[in-house]
């Protein structure tokens, strides 16, 4: 069985979505302030140096500390899934981009902006206006290349549409995708709607 070290409604709801879309059972090991000294961290610190989640322990021991990574070992193991491409569709392109724009562009401005005095104590207000500003901007520029839904990729959902509904949930939360990304809103609906997501959401947000 799988090991999934998190807390609710941290990144590890991503690993979380990916686990229960393709059926696999895991544990869940509720790592909650694990970003301050305590127990949380010392338990997460000895499986993952870097004190970070999702880390998710593979049944045979391996481990992975990155939301892309976990995806893709996920979709390999259980193409029937869906949850990403497979090499030979044409789709397959598009969603590799995706999936790592929203690890390497998106993701680290919460990094940043939510520990703004780890990187800027002279400076932290500054520096949370600019990145909120250019995460504003991300997502304003995704939203103008969308297609007409109603998922990311079109009429099929993939772990694309798992990172819209999670990270919509976190700054700048939903209320403002639904006045100023209303396709990037009506993707996270219809991914909290899947059958395997729901009760993930749930769980780490609520509703």
């Amino acid at each position: 069985m799988w090991s999934l070290y998190g807390a609710p409604g941290w990144g590890s709801t991503l690993a979380e979505g990916a686990l229960a879309w393709t059926g696999e059972r895991f544990d869940f090991i509720d790592v909650d302030g694990f970003d301050r000294p305590g127990a949380a961290r010392e338990k997460l610190l000895a499986v993952n140096p870097l004190a970070r989640v999702p880390t998710l322990v593979a049944p045979d021991g391996t481990i992975l500390t990155e939301s892309a990574a976990i995806v893709l070992r996920l979709a390999e193991l259980h193409p029937e899934a869906r949850l990403a491409p497979t090499p030979d569709d044409r789709d397959r392109a598009c969603f590799l981009d995706r999936l790592i724009w929203f690890v390497s562009a998106v993701y680290p401005t919460f990094t940043y902006r939510d520990y703004p005095e780890r990187w800027a104590p002279s400076a932290e207000a500054e520096l949370v206006e600019r990145i909120d500003a250019f995460r504003l901007s991300l997502w304003r520029q995704f939203e103008s290349e969308l297609g007409e839904g109603p998922h990311v990729l079109g009429a099929r959902p993939c772990a694309l549409d798992l990172y819209v509904a999670v990270m919509s949930h976190w700054r700048p939360r939903r209320d403002w995708f639904r006045d100023h990304c209303p396709k990037l809103f009506a993707i996270a609906l219809a991914a909290d709607a899947l059958p395997a997501l729901g009760p993930v959401m749930r769980r780490n947000f609520g509703g």
